[in-house]
């Protein structure tokens, strides 16, 4: 599986508030990023079938640290 890097323009306190909900869940931004990523592929797929592709919205999510 490639990783490719993404660069995202945002309001500076919607990333800080970001932040405040990755940090809570014991996340990175980068990675409270890509679980919302994930939910809204799951999301999508369960109201419109699945994209073409291998790789399953469930795959590599790191469990929140609480």
């Amino acid at each position: 599986m490639a990783i490719k890097s993404l660069s995202v323009r945002i309001e500076e306190e919607m990333l800080e508030k970001l932040g405040y909900v990755a940090d809570y869940e014991g996340r990175s931004v980068n990675s409270q990023i890509l679980v919302l990523i994930r939910e809204s592929i799951k999301k999508f797929e369960d109201a419109n079938g699945k994209i073409k592709g291998s790789i399953d919205p469930d795959v590599n999510v790191k469990l929140p640290r609480k």
